[in-house]
């Protein structure tokens, strides 16, 4: 699928003009769970919009694909094969007014504020950008995206019931776009964590965020699942760089606008199933994709949640290879007789990689005798691992097949 990938921040409508010539977007993210910059191909828009509500353009990432079966390390544990959650009410129209009225008052506008020099020594604080969360523990605790809280100096969070209060950073994982936040309060709502597994494919959603920041709190839209087990990838900080993969992501048709990042997804039975993170932008140039939205499942999302929680940091396996897909284009260019896998453009000094003997040009067709089939391929095995794993990569060396066995570290900080 081309298309662009929406980040769902959108700024408050500022009264100063002064003001609305100040605000900055917030920083992307720059690399996959690799520790590694895939070459990016079709672009996805990351989505802020500027004071008045305009919407600015973001950096290229690689193109929607299809996600393979396989669990990843951030899901939860196997889900229960048992029915459904039964809706609120047995008419449609009663569920969904159900639904807005259960889950609602626990999604929060999440301002980011950020300073601003209005001249010499003259800092100001101004919000560059609002995005969504979810209250999912009476202790305060909300889930977020990593993008909406990304560069932020403070964090101004305001319930649909009109009360606003700051919110401190408990952890933020820029490898899968989530964050948890916390405020104080009393009798906070809260919303209720669903199993994103029992989902199937038509089964009709809401989604509840903070759209375009219009006054008078979140945005009630509905919709299906469109699919299951997507995979995308976000984009990077530049045209030429690319951001991580997202795996086991849901793809829904429930109209999502800038502001909803980091909202809500909800089944008929109240439950939260997904945090809704990323939308389909053009699908060629002058074309505009329609009813495509993504969410990051929550049975990825919560246990990303509980680690951040637990110590305020999330650690990812790591290989150290900056790479990029090979197909039989690039391979021509490249003048190689392999057709499928990945390039290695790059080791990085002292990574697993470079520890394992792995060099520039050499191309891993497979890990563990899995086949390398996509350009998420080898970032979805990788991510399903843990620091400290051994896997052996297959790789092809000046047109001799080789083994590699490579034991996998822990990503670097950022």
């Amino acid at each position: 699928m081309n298309g662009r990938r929406m980040r769902y921040v959108t700024l408050l409508a500022l009264t100063l003009a002064l003001l609305a010539s100040l605000v900055a977007g917030c920083g992307l993210l720059t690399s996959s769970p690799l520790g590694a910059t895939a070459a990016p191909a079709a672009p996805l828009q990351p989505a802020q919009a500027t004071p008045g509500g305009s919407a600015q353009g973001g950096a290229s990432g690689t193109q929607a694909q299809t996600a393979s079966a396989s669990r990843t390390q951030a899901t939860a544990a196997p889900a229960s094969t048992g029915p459904a959650p039964a809706p609120l009410s047995s008419d449609f129209a009663g569920a969904v007014r159900a639904v807005a009225q259960q889950v609602k008052p626990a999604i929060v506008q999440i301002t980011n504020q950020q300073t601003q020099n209005v001249g010499p020594n003259q800092p100001f604080t101004v919000p560059a950008g609002v995005g969504s969360g979810v209250i999912y523990d009476a202790k305060g605790y909300i889930l977020t995206n990593n993008h909406v809280i990304e560069g932020a100096q403070s964090l101004l969070v305001t319930l649909p019931d009109g009360r606003s209060m700051t919110a401190k950073l408990v952890g933020a994982d820029p490898e899968t776009d989530l964050a948890v936040v916390q405020i104080s309060g009393d009798n906070l709502p809260v919303a209720k964590l669903g199993d994103s597994k029992q989902l199937q494919v038509g089964d009709w959603l809401v989604a509840i965020g903070n759209a375009l920041a219009l006054p008078g709190g979140p945005t009630v839209t509905t919709g299906v699942v469109s699919a299951l087990g997507r995979t995308v990838q976000e984009p990077g900080t530049t045209s030429s760089s690319a951001g991580p993969f997202l795996f086991d992501v849901i793809q829904t048709d429930a109209p999502i606008n800038p502001g909803n990042s980091g909202g809500a997804l909800v089944n008929l039975a109240g439950e939260v199933i997904g945090i809704n993170t990323l939308v389909a932008g053009q699908a060629e140039p002058g074309v505009q994709a329609q009813g495509i939205g993504f969410a990051i499942a929550t049975n990825t999302a919560k246990p990303i949640a509980d680690q951040l929680v637990a110590s305020g940091k999330v650690d990812h396996p790591y290989l150290g290879i900056h790479y990029q897909w090979l197909d039989p284009v690039t391979a021509a260019q490249l003048g190689l007789n392999q057709k499928q896998g990945v390039y290695i453009g790059q080791v990085v000094s002292g990574s697993p990689a470079a520890q394992a003997g792995l060099r520039a040009r050499d191309v891993v067709t497979a890990i563990d005798g899995k086949t390398l089939t996509s350009e998420s391929s080898l970032a979805e095995i990788i991510d399903g691992k843990k620091p400290g794993d051994q896997v052996t990569l297959t790789v092809i060396r000046g047109g001799q097949q080789q083994p590699a066995q490579v034991t996998l570290g822990t990503m670097p900080s950022r």
